[in-house]
C-alpha cells in the first residue's frame, strides 16, 4: 500500500488538464466529517459535506466541521455537492458551506434532500436542490454522474459514479450488503458489475467496518430481540438511537403497537426527521401509536416508550440530560433503557458515563454489548471481499474511518489480488491524482478541524481547548499587583486567588514573600524604564514553580501588574 501518514507532503503541482485531482477534506482518520472534492478541468464536484462530533478532550465544541479553505475563494467552480445519503457526518456540515455561497446546487436522494432542507430552514437558507434516485444519470460540468441503490441504516442512500474524460471514480458512500433489509432496497451488486466491466480506475470504498470480520448482521435480526424486550418490560422503556436511523425507529414502533404502547419522539431533531421521513412514506406509523412527550405523564407506565437522540453520550441530548436528571422525563427502578445504536470510536467515555448515570437511577441499561439491539449500517471484511471481486478496480482508495480502518479495508483490497502499489492510504488533505489509469498521492493542502463554539465558527483555535483543558484538570490561578509608575516600588499586592486547585488561597501565603522578592529584584533590573510585562512574567515563573513543587499541579496562571 502507498501511505504517507507521518509524512509531511509538499503542495501538489499545478493540476494538469488530462487528470482528475481528488482531494478529501474530512472522512480519512476520522468517522466523521466526511467531504471529498473532485477537480477536473477547472470544475469541482463535491461529494458529501458532513460533521464531526467533539470528543472529551475538545471541551465546549458543539460541532467539527471540514475545512472549506481549500475551495473557499472557488466556490464559483463548484458544479454541485452530491450527498451519498442523510446522515449528519456527511450532510451536518452543509449550512455552514452553503453560508458562503448559498445557490451551489445540492444533488441526493429525496429522503436526504428533505433531511438537508429542513436544516437548512433553520439557517434561513433556501437551496437549489435536485433529487435523483438509483439508475439515473446527470452532468455537472464535465462530470457524468451515475447513482446507484446501496443499503445503509438509512432509507434512500446512493453510491456515485464519477465518469471524466481523466478517468472514472466509484464512491460508494457509507453501505452494507443487507441481503434482507426492512424496506427491500439492497446494494446493487448488479450495478457495480457493470460498472466495473466498463471499468473503474478509482474505487473509493467505506472502511467502518473492515477491521471485523465475516458479514454485517441484517436488520431483520434485531426485530426479535425488541420484541423480547418489550415484553418483559414492566414500566417505562426508553429507546436512544440515531435521530435519522428510520429503520430502528421503525423496529421500535411496530414492537410497540405488538404490545400496546404508546411512543412519544424525544429531541427537537428526532422529532423533525421522523416527521419528514412519515410524510414521504419512509417511515410507516402504526393508527393511534404516537403522542405528544407531554402526554406522557398522563399515561401509564407500561404503555410508554420514549425514542430519543443521545445514544452516543452527547451532553445536551435528551438521553443524557435524562441521565443527570436535567430532563421532564426521568428513569429509575424498573425502566429500561435501550441503546440502539453503535459507539463511534472516540465516544466510548461519553457513552458509558450515560450508561452509569442511568443505572445508578436504577434502570436496566441494554446495549449491544449485551444483546442483540442494534447493527452497524457499514459492510464488513467479507462484504468487501465480494465488491472487490466484483468491481476489479484498477486503484483502490479506503475513505470513512480511522486509520487502522483505512489500512484494514486496504489489506482486504490486496488479498483479491489489487496490487499493492495501486492501493492509495491517504489522510485528509492528501492530494491524489488520477491520470492514465494510475491514482497516487502528490502533495498535501492545510486541513485543519473547524470549531462551532455556539455561534462562532472557527474562532475557536486548538490553543484555545488546551486552555481550556488545563482550566479543566489543573485549574486556574491569579495574581495582582500594583507598582509605582515612577519608582516601581510596589504598592500593594500581590494578591493570589485560585480556583479548581483544589486548595485554599492561604496556602500561597508562603510563596508572597518570595514573589515580592523578585519582583523587587526585577524593579531594580529595569531603573531606566517600567516594563510591566516582564514583571508579570517574573509572577507567573515563581508562582508556577512553586505550584509545580509543592502541589503537583500545572494550573493556568494569569499575572496582572499595573502602574498608579
Amino acid at each position: 500500500m502507498t501511505t504517507a501518514f507521518t509524512d509531511r507532503l509538499n503542495q501538489p503541482p499545478k493540476l494538469r488538464r488530462d487528470t482528475l485531482r481528488i482531494i478529501p477534506l474530512g472522512g480519512l482518520g476520522d468517522v466523521g466529517r466526511n467531504m471529498a472534492v473532485l477537480e477536473f478541468d477547472g470544475r469541482l464536484l463535491i461529494i458529501d459535506c458532513g460533521v464531526l462530533f467533539p470528543e472529551d478532550a475538545q471541551p465546549g465544541v458543539d460541532l467539527i466541521l471540514p475545512d472549506f479553505d481549500q475551495i473557499r475563494d472557488r466556490l464559483d467552480d463548484v458544479a454541485a455537492i452530491v450527498l451519498t445519503h442523510g446522515h449528519e457526518d456527511h450532510i451536518g456540515a452543509v449550512p455552514y458551506l452553503l453560508r458562503l455561497k448559498p445557490d451551489i446546487p445540492l444533488v441526493g436522494s429525496q429522503l436526504t434532500l428533505a433531511f438537508v432542507e429542513a436544516k437548512l430552514r433553520e439557517h434561513r437558507i433556501t437551496p437549489y436542490t435536485l433529487a435523483v434516485k438509483e439508475g439515473q444519470k446527470e452532468s455537472f460540468g464535465p462530470f457524468d454522474c451515475e447513482f446507484v441503490a446501496v443499503n445503509h441504516s438509512i432509507p434512500d442512500a446512493l453510491a456515485v459514479h464519477v465518469s471524466t474524460p481523466a478517468g472514472t471514480v466509484l464512491h460508494t458512500g457509507d453501505f452494507k450488503m443487507d441481503q434482507l433489509p426492512l424496506d427491500g432496497r439492497i446494494t446493487d451488486l448488479r450495478a457495480f458489475a457493470r460498472l466495473g466491466e466498463q471499468g473503474v480506475d478509482l474505487f473509493m470504498v467505506d472502511s467502518t467496518n473492515a477491521e471485523v470480520p465475516g458479514f454485517t448482521v441484517g436488520e431483520q435480526e434485531i426485530g426479535p430481540t425488541l420484541n423480547s424486550i418489550f415484553a418483559r418490560a414492566r414500566q417505562k422503556i426508553v429507546v436512544a438511537s440515531f435521530s435519522s436511523h428510520v429503520h430502528r425507529v421503525q423496529q421500535v414502533l411496530d414492537a410497540a403497537a405488538t404490545h400496546g404502547r404508546k411512543v412519544a419522539f424525544v429531541g427537537r431533531s428526532m422529532v423533525r426527521n421522523m416527521g419528514i421521513a412519515a410524510e414521504m412514506g419512509y417511515l410507516h406509523v402504526p393508527d393511534d401509536i404516537l403522542v405528544d412527550v407531554k402526554r406522557i405523564d398522563d399515561l401509564p407506565d407500561e404503555q410508554v416508550v420514549l425514542m430519543c437522540t443521545g445514544s452516543q453520550g452527547e451532553p445536551m441530548a435528551a438521553l443524557g440530560r435524562i441521565a443527570n436528571r436535567d430532563h421532564r422525563v426521568s428513569v429509575g427502578p424498573g425502566d429500561v433503557v435501550i441503546l440502539a445504536s453503535s459507539l463511534i470510536p472516540g465516544n466510548e467515555h461519553a457513552v458509558f458515563r450515560v450508561v452509569n448515570g442511568l443505572m445508578a437511577l436504577g434502570a436496566e441499561v441494554v446495549h449491544k454489548g449485551n444483546a442483540k439491539v442494534h447493527t452497524s449500517g457499514h459492510a464488513s471484511a467479507g462484504e468487501l471481499l465480494y465488491c472487490y471481486n466484483i468491481v476489479r478496480p484498477k486503484n483502490v482508495m479506503p475513505i470513512h474511518g480511522e486509520v487502522r480502518h483505512l489500512i484494514a479495508n486496504g489489506r482486504v483490497a490486496e488479498a483479491t489480488g489489487i496490487p499493492e502499489k495501486n492501493v492509495v492510504l491517504a489522510k485528509d488533505g492528501h492530494v491524489v491524482d488520477l491520470k492514465d489509469g494510475v491514482a497516487k498521492v502528490v502533495g498535501e493542502v492545510p486541513n485543519g478541524y473547524v470549531y462551532v463554539d455556539g455561534s462562532s465558527v472557527g474562532a475557536i483555535s486548538e490553543a484555545d481547548l488546551k486552555d481550556r483543558r488545563i482550566l479543566g484538570d489543573e485549574g486556574f490561578i491569579s495574581l495582582f499587583a500594583v507598582v509605582n509608575s515612577e519608582t516601581g516600588a510596589l504598592i500593594a499586592g500581590p494578591e493570589i486567588h485560585a480556583r479548581g486547585v483544589a486548595e485554599d488561597d492561604e496556602v500561597f501565603e508562603r510563596i508572597r514573600p518570595e514573589i515580592i522578592k523578585a519582583l523587587e529584584q526585577a524593579v531594580a533590573d529595569q531603573s531606566n524604564r517600567r516594563d510591566t510585562h516582564q514583571l508579570q512574567q517574573v509572577m507567573r515563573r515563581v508562582i508556577g514553580r512553586y505550584v509545580s513543587q509543592r502541589l503537583r499541579r500545572r494550573p493556568m496562571i494569569i499575572p496582572i501588574v499595573i502602574e498608579a
